[in-house]
């Protein structure tokens, strides 16, 4: 699965993200590596490609004989599939308005080939990056403890502002590529419409039944 350009992972292009702006083919998903089918019902692995900048659909065994440990990386790096919470962040309006997007949602990963973060949102045309000042970005890195935490190129900080506050979670990566592929999906008029909005709600809804707060005490 193709995925953003001018980033640690680029965009997922029309292959890869088949699965999620598309009718599921009635050909049968394989593994990019190896070439095993990957079983249609059952959600699998992703690595990163970090010499292409790109994800990468993989079976089980793949994604295990491929992976990497941060102490001595790879070309390729399995997607985790952790989810954190911090509901007592300090990302306020001011940061948020900082960040100048002009949607709802946003993410922040950290890429590796860059050695800085990268600002990413939905949009009609896919994920689409924002290009704050510095000052900008850190003070939404510094407003929450889930940014020490997060995985080079494959764990992104996931940011929602809805109903006057902001939530805020550490991802998979694949995770936001695929809210990316359900907004393109559905997106309709200048703000994306009421079933991008529904499709949205449902996949923060999904995200929250997963995230628990890190463990250890608060900084």
């Amino acid at each position: 699965m193709n995925g953003p350009p001018n980033s640690a992972v680029r965009s997922p292009g029309p292959t890869g993200l088949r699965r999620f702006t598309t009718p599921r083919p009635p050909r049968e998903e394989r593994c990019e590596l190896c070439g095993a089918p990957l079983a249609a019902e059952q959600r699998h692995p992703h690595l990163v490609d970090t010499d292409k900048r790109a994800l990468v659909c993989a079976c089980g065994p793949c994604a295990q004989l491929m992976d990497r440990s941060a102490a001595s990386p790879g070309r390729f790096r399995a997607v985790p599939g952790r989810f954190l919470s911090d509901p007592g962040h300090r990302i306020d309006d001011r940061a948020w308005e900082s960040l100048r997007i002009p949607v709802s949602v946003a993410f922040f990963f950290r890429n590796s080939a860059l050695d800085r973060p990268v600002v990413l949102y939905p949009s009609p045309a896919g994920a689409t990056e924002s290009e704050p000042d510095e000052e900008a970005w850190r003070s939404v890195l510094d407003a929450t403890r889930l940014a020490a935490l997060l995985e080079p190129d494959v764990e992104a900080l996931l940011l929602r502002r809805h109903e006057g506050r902001t939530e805020c979670f550490l991802v998979p990566i694949d995770l936001c590529y695929e809210l990316v592929g359900r907004m393109r999906l559905h997106w309709q008029g200048f703000d994306g419409g009421a079933e991008a909005r529904a499709d949205l709600d449902a996949l923060f809804s999904h995200v929250r039944g997963l995230a628990r707060e890190p463990q250890g005490s608060r900084p």
